[in-house]
């Protein structure tokens, strides 16, 4: 049984959740099947891992907020001839529990037993804290 790999990016000019769900609602962010895909050089060594059940939780503004699950991986060629990974991810977002994360370069694996967790269902559509506010009850362990 193979285990699985979570993977973790910065959404980068990303202001909210609502923000990058609105981007992958785009045409520009979609394949031909409808669901979002997030380009990047790197093709994961872990492959087999990720696509046993992982996800990619997006940090915006310097905290984890939301993840999606990973269904696949695809090569496509960029625009200057390299070779990239496009991650396939199933639409739609779903939020975490605010974790503070540092800024890094590119994408990191991360073990389940570190992710963040899914908020309860009852609480997936609240009105968002603002980031600076979510990201001071996280670091004081109240959220």
């Amino acid at each position: 049984m193979t285990k699985t790999v979570h993977l973790i990016k910065l959404s980068v000019g990303t202001d909210s959740v609502e923000d990058l769900a609105a981007w992958q609602a785009s045409q520009a962010a979609r394949g031909r099947d409808g669901c979002p895909r997030h380009v990047t050089r790197m093709w994961p060594k872990r492959e087999a891992e990720v696509l046993a059940g992982g996800s990619i939780f997006w940090v915006i503004k310097g905290l984890v907020q939301c993840r999606q699950p990973i269904v696949g991986l695809n090569r496509v060629t960029g625009e200057d001839g390299t070779s990239r990974c496009a991650l396939v991810l199933e639409p739609g977002l779903i939020r975490v529990t605010a974790t503070p994360k540092r800024p890094f370069q590119g994408w990191r694996y991360l073990d389940p037993a570190d992710a963040p967790r899914d908020l309860p269902k009852n609480r997936a559509h609240e009105d968002a804290l603002p980031p600076e506010l979510a990201g001071a009850l996280a670091e004081i362990g109240v959220i």
